[in-house]
């Protein structure tokens, strides 16, 4: 089921950025308008194998995967924050040599940060209230990557510390504890985000999106063009190609492209792919419910929920519940090395349902092998 919401998702994706990045292949002029087509084509196809491979690769050795991944990604962000591409006025991105593929080493400490966190939850279940020795080293893990991260994307920063928190309360951590890290949570992106590169667009997001409640003559111009979009849309849509306000939305092939997906294809289109992403977090969920090992269990919940509410906080932006982020919808905003950090992330979670699968089959295999030993006896 997993296998068939990603590739319904990817099949849209496609579709959607062909007719979105019309507008690049005109401003670029000597670009011909498949070059983004195959680009992304390739890119969706790599992040499927990448996909494949990862749940082949036995889930418990994604622990100690994930502490080397998150040590290196420390340095990672502090040489992207101080040396990285500068666009809108933020330092994200480091080019990849040889490839001249830039990335965002932000994926790679979410994803390894996650990881880290449902392996240490895990192996401390037996003195989860201890303090000291089991919870100090996490909260210093989360606050370290989270303000690491907050420097540059506090939004990005702000849904990876909720989704730590609903890790840790599906872990058993005691509520008082969980206060305790949302306090040093608050305390560490107010200081990134007084420190960092973007301060003041995030203030001044916030403060439009709350004035534009009492006055819509202050809606910002992208929330503006995206509302134009979802109203002309109606029920059933323009039609695969035929949206008007790709002309003139900013991103509407990465930030927007929920927006392009209910002009062109209606409420009906945009209520489907929030269904595929609900459907998603709820099979994520009962891989957690059949899981009989803790780390496998906390692993698929924290990659479900960081998918699924990046998801959903990229469809309430579009439709006007929530201050604009520049968060993309994953699956299906065109992205480079994004893309294959959302596909080794469902590996992962196909490869925690595949091992439990594999244990119960090995188990009843036993049971069986014995039940017959006796019988013979």
């Amino acid at each position: 089921i997993i296998w068939a919401i990603v590739i319904l998702l990817s099949i849209l994706s496609i579709l959607v950025v062909y007719s979105a990045t019309g507008t690049l292949v005109y401003q670029a002029k000597d670009v011909d308008t498949e070059q983004y087509l195959f680009k992304h084509s390739k890119l969706v196809l790599a992040s499927l194998v990448v996909m494949w491979l990862a749940h082949k690769i036995p889930y418990r050795k994604y622990a100690l995967y994930a502490r080397l991944f998150m040590f290196l990604s420390i340095p990672l962000l502090l040489i992207t924050y101080l040396y990285g591409s500068t666009i809108n006025e933020a330092n994200r991105w480091l080019v990849i040599p040889v490839i001249n593929q830039t990335f965002q080493p932000s994926d790679l400490a979410k994803l390894s940060l996650i990881a880290a966190l449902a392996a240490m939850l895990a192996k401390r279940q037996s003195n989860i209230k201890d303090l000291t020795g089991t919870l100090l080293p996490i909260i210093i893990s989360i606050g370290i990557i989270s303000a690491l991260i907050g420097m540059a994307n506090m939004s990005t920063a702000i849904l990876l510390l909720i989704t730590c928190l609903l890790i840790m309360f599906i872990g058993r951590v005691p509520m008082q504890h969980l206060a305790l890290v949302v306090m040093v949570g608050i305390i560490g992106l107010s200081v990134a985000m007084m420190t960092g590169q973007r301060k003041d667009t995030f203030m001044t997001r916030i403060e439009t999106f709350l004035d534009s409640k009492d006055d819509d003559s202050k809606v910002p111009f992208q929330a503006e063009q995206s509302y134009i979009a979802i109203a002309t849309g109606g029920i059933t849509g323009k039609g695969p190609g035929n949206s008007e306000q790709r002309n003139t939305l900013p991103h509407p092939y990465s930030d927007f492209i929920y927006a392009i997906i209910l002009e062109e294809y209606g409420m009906v289109g945009g209520v489907s792919v929030l269904f595929l992403y609900l459907a998603l977090l709820y099979r994520g969920m009962r891989i957690v419910a059949n899981s009989n090992k803790a780390f496998g269990g906390l692993l698929s919940a924290g990659l479900s929920f960081a998918l699924v509410i990046q998801a959903l906080v990229n469809m309430a932006v579009a439709v006007g519940l929530g201050p604009i982020t520049g968060l993309p919808l994953p699956l299906l905003s065109m992205g480079g090395t994004s893309l294959i950090f959302t596909g080794t992330a469902l590996g992962i979670i196909l490869s925690v349902s595949r091992g439990d699968h594999q244990e119960e089959g090995s188990a009843s295999g036993e049971t069986s092998k014995k039940g017959n030993q006796l019988r013979t006896a």
